[in-house]
């Protein structure tokens, strides 16, 4: 496995498997990998001759800059993980190479319809960041495939629509996400749970079951869901970010054409922000009350 950190390296590489026919796929982290990084990973392998992985901690991303400086930096370990898994090239930019003019003078890639909404309404500029690192990072590998944890659900429609609006040549496979036992979805972010909040963490999930199920049965009063699920997660000592019910293809409000819908959500823990999703597939009945 090679590790590389120059562009002019990895697309040396790149050039000389594009005249050896082979198929590439692209997995981007930010690091400290999980078994949902290893999932995808796998998924990888079985899409392509060979598969690279990014290493890199995008601060165009963070709209806190603590939250920049807590996540954690585990390159040595991601390294010897990946090489376990077969990568054939960890891709490790610095910030300077990334953005060599500077973050505020660099060029960035807005996908507006997706971008502003939901989770984009209270982190602005979080998703043009997200977007303007792939869309780099794609023009960097220009891989075949690349893969996507579907845990952040509406970064992965962000991307799905940046890679059809800009026709890039290049099939988006999102992958279901990894949870724990005991139903909480797998992130890098969990270790800086303590050992209490770790305990009452899959509270979320199990929520977000409560409110498939209510909505299976039909009910479809989503704004008294929303606040009856804020509850649950209150009596567990959670703190409430945001719940929402999407139309799961639009991320728009749910409509009698809908069937199928996503559960949205995210709560604070202590101080870890956790996010987390669930799709319902049935034909949702018409309301008048589709708002959150």
């Amino acid at each position: 496995m090679q590790v590389i950190a120059e562009i002019a390296s990895v697309r040396d590489q790149i050039l000389q498997w594009r005249h050896e026919g082979q198929r590439i796929a692209f997995v981007p982290t930010m690091g400290h990998l999980h078994d949902g990084h290893l999932a995808l990973i796998k998924k990888a392998l079985e899409n392509a001759n060979v598969v690279v992985v990014s290493i890199f901690v995008n601060p165009m991303q963070f709209n806190n800059p603590d939250d920049l400086a807590a996540y954690p930096r585990t390159i040595d370990e991601d390294i010897s993980k990946l090489n376990m898994e077969g990568v054939a090239v960890v891709f490790t930019p610095s910030i300077d190479i990334m953005y060599p003019q500077g973050i505020d003078n660099h060029v960035f890639v807005s996908v507006p319809s997706l971008s502003n909404i939901l989770e984009g309404a209270s982190r602005p500029n979080h998703f043009n960041g997200v977007a303007t690192i792939i869309s780099k990072l794609f023009n960097i590998i220009q891989p075949d495939v690349a893969l996507f944890g579907e845990k952040d659900f509406q970064q992965l429609a962000v991307i799905n629509k940046m890679v059809f609006d800009l026709a890039l040549p290049i099939s988006i496979i999102g992958v279901q996400t990894v949870r724990e036992m005991d139903g909480l979805a797998i992130s890098s972010r969990n270790s800086r749970l303590t050992v209490d909040e770790r305990q009452r963490a899959p509270v979320l999930a199990k929520t977000l079951r409560w409110i498939s199920s209510q909505m299976r049965s039909g009910r479809n009063n989503y704004s008294e869901l929303v606040l009856d699920g804020n509850d649950q997660l209150r009596a567990a000592g959670l703190e409430p970010d945001a719940i929402f019910i999407r139309d799961a293809i639009t991320l728009q409000p749910v409509t009698d054409q809908t069937t199928k819908a996503v559960i949205l959500a995210s709560t604070i823990l202590g101080q870890v922000r956790l996010i987390d999703n669930l799709i319902v597939e049935y034909t949702i009945p018409m309301t008048d009350d589709k708002k959150e």
